[in-house]
């Protein structure tokens, strides 16, 4: 419990936190940063890390006067950054498949293996990139796009895409509005309706499957 009290704390005074980042380790934030949105987005075991959250702090960081990160440096950073992550995770995919999800490693939860293909069922190929605004869909999206052996240049082009728009909103977002007195008055709630908003799909989903499965009993 001690250790989830961690995570959400740094989710939630993320601003906080990215400072306190940049004022100890300088330049090499931008590194720091790239190894974060890499392991979310392109290792399956990581997917509790802060994505949206991160680059909307990150962006209203860069906003300071004076600036103390470069937004179009760390706008490229965290490009590649995602963009490798779901080619890793892909590969992952293509190489280990389900058997990864048997229930020998507790942090591979089969549901959320089953959530991500019926996701992949509903939006095809273009669920690459919608899932980019997803929680957990987001991890595990490339690793079943792998397991599902879909085309590679197919997958590298919503990849490719899905990378820019949701640096680009995010990053960008926090950067135009970041600085807003009302927003850093109240980060720490700006943080939670970004997470709010970003797991209203999984929860529409969750509700969708239920009532299915209702219906199902009832027959």
């Amino acid at each position: 419990m001690d250790v989830l009290w961690q995570v959400w704390d740094f989710i939630v005074h993320i601003n906080l936190h990215l400072t306190e980042l940049v004022r100890d380790y300088g330049a090499w934030t931008y590194g720091i940063l790239f190894l974060i949105v890499f392991a979310e987005t392109g290792l399956v075991v990581t997917p509790f890390l802060p994505g949206d959250s991160l680059l909307f702090a990150a962006g209203a960081i860069c906003a300071s006067d004076p600036p103390p990160l470069s937004v179009w440096g760390l706008g490229v950073v965290l490009f590649v950054a995602a963009v490798l992550g779901d080619t890793v995770n892909y590969h992952i995919g293509k190489f280990i498949g389900p058997p990864a999800f048997s229930g020998r490693f507790r942090f591979l939860k089969r549901d959320h293996l089953t959530r991500t293909q019926q996701f992949f069922e509903k939006y095809g190929a273009k669920a690459i990139v919608l899932a980019r605004f997803v929680p957990i869909v987001r991890t595990f999206a490339p690793f079943v796009a792998g397991v599902g052996t879909m085309h590679y240049p197919t997958f590298l082009f919503y990849n490719v895409f899905g990378a820019a728009l949701w640096v680009g909103i995010f990053l960008g977002g926090g950067y135009l509005i970041g600085q807003h007195e009302f927003v850093q008055k109240n980060f720490h709630v700006v943080t939670v309706l970004i997470i709010l908003i970003s797991i209203i799909p999984i929860i529409i989903e969750w509700w969708k499957a239920r009532r299915a499965a209702q219906r199902e009993t009832t027959r």
